[in-house]
């Protein structure tokens, strides 16, 4: 048997899954993080743009539908 095929037979411990578990979820929450901050503020831009969309309806068709009111004094 050559030293690269032989196997070394190591027991797994406690402590080497939880700081194994410890170095995944340190990796997660890093992450998350920043794919929370990027949504918070793709989810900014596009309520702004939303808001000026039915701003920009609204005043459309307030303008369209007002009535012309002429007064004449006499």
């Amino acid at each position: 048997m050559s030293s690269a095929n032989a196997v070394v037979e190591k027991k797994i411990t406690r402590d080497d899954i939880k700081g194994k578990l410890a170095e995944l979820q340190s990796g997660v929450d890093e992450k998350v993080e920043g794919a929370r901050t990027q949504m918070i503020a793709v989810g900014v831009i596009v309520l702004t743009g939303v808001i000026v969309v039915a701003f920009a309806l609204g005043r459309r068709r307030g303008r369209r539908k007002s009535t012309i009111i002429e007064i004449r004094r006499s």
